[in-house]
């Protein structure tokens, strides 16, 4: 047995698996196919935004308060800045379907929150071009995570606990046996007692077919533009925020570099529609379409940035057909555990996910009111 766990992919939640995991055991591996924060995985875009307000189900909420303090965490272990706290907008039309679905959560979950009106709204964040019924729920706890940065803080964590960590060490394919895993790479292989896969998009190749039938990998499509004047999107004066008025929406977070602002569609037309079979292989540039909306949509909401997309990339996730993670065993029987299929909304929970896999691949501790969660649920289908 060459250790008591292994982490497969240490991008977004396998990283934080790891730390987590060299925590609880100092037998743990890490395996990267390229290096950690590299810039062609789902790490890549330079930030994501953190929300504790959020339209979806109410069940996600203890991941984000438990996530919440693990970012403190981290920051504290490692001594880097990972969560700007800038507050958060969620922008649209009062009483909308998409305003009170929000504040629907809201209240279920008991979100810390404050409904702004158009006229307050205006006055505060005159950097939005609003409509006549706008108004915005102002989330307090919100703010910008940096993503490169948070990934490499968690692995050096995790290193300075004792983990080994594998670079350029893509896995071909694990099997199981009775006595553990075996992990395949080229022509080495290792036996471990449990195994985490966590390689987003790569993941495909790893989980049993039942799983592949319910998963694709997309593109998603980041873009930043330029302010013309940068105070006003510093991240002391521009929340965090995200806009939905039918099917235009935009997302999008503060000149961390005091320039460049990202603000990017969120929907079918930035790529999130596309299936990319191959994730090592995603189309990096835009489409004239892509260009298109995505300049209207920022020359109408957001007036102070200049009309022309000065920066944009493209990278891979994995969707799940029912857009919510696989975060358990493959069955009651399996050593194999997976945390991937985050259908590109993982990474503010990043931190929280990690710490339930490793707890729970590690026998520590089983997470209650996740079975939306468990891959398992696509067995009964």
């Amino acid at each position: 047995m060459d250790a008591e766990l292994a982490v497969i992919g240490l991008g977004s939640i396998g990283s934080m698996a790891l730390w987590q995991a060299s925590r609880l055991s100092d037998s743990v591996v890490g395996f990267e196919a390229a290096t950690h924060a590299h810039g062609r995985s789902a790490v890549g875009g330079d930030t994501r935004l953190f929300r504790m307000v959020y339209l979806g189900r109410p069940d996600y909420y203890p991941i984000m308060e438990r996530s919440r303090g693990l970012w403190a965490e981290l920051e504290a272990e490692t001594g880097q800045d990972i969560l700007t706290r800038t507050g958060g907008l969620s922008i649209g039309t009062a009483n909308g379907s998409f305003i009170n679905s929000l504040l629907e959560t809201t209240r279920i979950n008991g979100a810390e929150h404050r409904v702004l009106g158009r006229e307050e709204l205006a006055q505060r964040y005159p950097q939005h071009n609003l409509r006549p019924d706008d108004c915005a729920v102002y989330d307090p706890r919100a703010g910008v995570l940096r993503t490169d940065r948070a990934v490499s803080a968690a692995v050096a964590a995790a290193r300075a606990n004792g983990a080994t960590v594998l670079q350029n060490t893509p896995v071909d394919g694990i099997s199981e046996t009775d006595h553990g895993v075996v992990v395949t790479s080229g022509d080495r292989t290792w036996t471990f007692e449990k195994v985490i896969v966590a390689s987003g998009g790569w993941s495909r190749k790893l989980v049993p077919d039942h799983l592949k039938a319910v998963t694709e990998t997309h593109r998603i499509v980041l873009t930043w533009f330029v302010a013309q004047d940068g105070r006003q999107f510093s991240p002391e004066n521009f929340p965090v925020f995200s806009r939905l008025y039918g099917d235009r929406s935009l997302y999008g977070a503060p000149a961390v570099d005091g320039v460049t602002v990202k603000a990017s569609v969120d929907g079918p037309l930035d790529g999130r529609g596309r299936e990319t079979p191959d994730p090592g292989s995603v189309p990096r540039e835009l489409t004239s379409q892509e260009i298109e909306k995505v300049t209207e949509i920022v020359t109408d909401f957001l007036p102070g940035l200049v009309p022309t997309i000065v920066r944009s990339d493209a990278f891979p996730d994995l969707f799940t057909e029912d857009r919510h993670p696989l975060l358990g065993w493959l069955d009651e029987s399996s050593r194999v555990y997976c945390a991937t299929g985050f259908s590109g909304k993982g990474f503010k929970m990043a931190t929280g996910y990690g710490h339930i896999a490793a707890h729970e691949a590690l026998g520590k501790q089983t997470i209650e009111g996740l079975d939306f969660m468990r891959p398992d649920r696509f067995r009964t289908r």
